[in-house]
């Protein structure tokens, strides 16, 4: 079993980054398909970024071209880099590994 505990989130103004990391233990992250999901109050967990085994990645349409996953095998770390952040991304985000593993949320709050 793979464990994952977020960090990073925090509160920032519009249009300024954040970084969140993800740092897993228990298992190597390159074995999964590794994301990220955020939970938006009153809307339903949704996906934002995905890296697979081959380093390929995909990001939901609202993200597109202002965040950035990868990931650090060496460190056994997902990062999620989040650039001209809007006040719609706040929330909680969410690590998963092959989406049956979840870390416990790091919360973001744009204002």
């Amino acid at each position: 079993h793979v464990q994952l505990v977020e960090s990073g989130g925090g509160s920032v103004q519009a249009g300024g980054p954040l970084r969140l990391s993800c740092v897993a233990s228990g298992d190597t992250i390159s074995r999964y398909c590794m994301g990220w999901f955020r939970q938006i109050p009153d809307k339903a967990r949704e996906g934002v970024a995905g890296i697979e085994n081959d380093g390929s990645t995909s990001y939901a349409d609202f993200v597109m071209g202002r965040f950035t996953i990868s990931q650090d095998s060496a460190k056994n770390t997902l990062y999620l880099q989040m650039n001209s952040l809007k006040t719609e991304d706040t929330g909680v985000y969410y690590c998963t590994a092959a989406h049956g593993y979840w870390g416990q949320g790091t919360q973001v709050t744009v204002s």
